[in-house]
């Protein structure tokens, strides 16, 4: 008789530990546009060190290129997370519906911007600043690529 409780709370643990972790795996769709927008910020704020020096605004420094090169590298892939289904709704986003209605060229052009990051970052470890700008004007197109059809102004 006594085994009757311990399952009962056995039950009761899995089932409340099972609640939990699909709270966990589906955050709100606020949430994931916060996560998004936080990380864009980042992506824009390492950008635009990158595009400062690119554009002679501020000193050219290889070691500070690189550092943002490689920033960009680790953001860009992380961000992709934040255009989760169901996140185009929730609170105000500069996201345009078109990248839940044409997942796949949306992925197609973000897949894009994470490879010429990836291009940049290696480029950025050779401290080659033409080869630097060069790969610099490839990654800034493909955030334009995107931006131009998904994202709102």
């Amino acid at each position: 008789m006594k085994a009757a409780p311990k399952f009962t709370l056995l039950a009761v643990t899995l089932i409340a530990a099972g609640i939990c972790a699909e709270a966990i795996a589906q955050p709100k769709p606020e949430d994931v546009i916060e996560y998004r927008q936080a990380a864009m910020t980042m992506i824009g704020w390492n950008f635009g060190a990158l595009a400062a020096m690119v554009k002679g605004k501020t000193a050219w420094d290889a070691k500070e290129f690189s550092l943002r090169a490689e920033r960009l590298h680790t953001l860009a892939p992380q961000a992709l997370e934040g255009f989760a289904k169901g996140s185009d709704k929730g609170a105000q986003t500069d996201a345009k519906a078109d990248i839940w209605t044409h997942p796949e060229d949306f992925r197609s052009k973000y897949d894009d911007l994470v490879t010429q990051t990836s291009a940049l970052s290696e480029i950025a470890k050779t401290g080659d600043e033409a080869k630097m700008k060069e790969q610099f004007k490839k990654t800034g197109a493909a955030c334009k690529a995107c931006h131009e059809k998904y994202k709102a102004d």
